[in-house]
């Protein structure tokens, strides 16, 4: 069993949301339901929560009603290994919802996303810091980003 989870609040789409969500990555799967009883906050046989994965990672989804909304000041990173998996999570995850600058993207649920390819980090790491500002300055000009541009940004093209 995980140690931390993520919880995620939804108003009554958690069972949605988690199915959405483990069509887009592999290895993902629902791992458990659990359904409001007779003293719940909602009718008996609600779902209350969803348990799923992610590529591995535990996650719970709460039916927990309307009083919390998602927003920005807490993101779900994923780290991609090249462009078309970047693409494919970038068209996927805000189909329905909105793409914003920088790799950022709410999906239909209103959670939000960094797409990120994990060259980016290390172009960033990098000891030459003008390498480092100007894939700055390029990623700061996207939206999806795009490996092949940050790289020419690096390499000073």
């Amino acid at each position: 069993m995980q140690k931390i989870v993520t919880n995620l609040w939804f108003d009554t789409e958690a069972e949605a949301a988690a199915s959405f969500y483990i069509s887009i990555f592999k290895n993902s799967k629902i791992i458990d339901t659990l359904y409001y009883g007779e003293n719940g906050r909602r009718p008996a046989g609600t779902v209350l929560t969803v348990t799923f994965e992610l590529d591995g990672q535990s996650f719970t989804a709460l039916n927990g009603g309307p009083e919390f909304k998602f927003s920005e000041a807490i993101s779900l990173l994923v780290n991609c290994e090249g462009q078309e998996e970047v693409d494919h999570l970038w068209e996927k995850l805000s189909e329905g919802g909105s793409k914003g600058p920088c790799g950022w993207l709410k999906d239909k649920y209103g959670l939000s996303w960094q797409i990120c390819p994990t060259v980016l980090e290390e172009m960033l790491k990098d000891p030459d810091p003008l390498k480092a500002q100007r894939v700055t300055e390029a990623m700061m000009g996207m939206g999806k980003l795009d490996i092949a541009a940050l790289k020419r940004a690096f390499e000073g093209e």
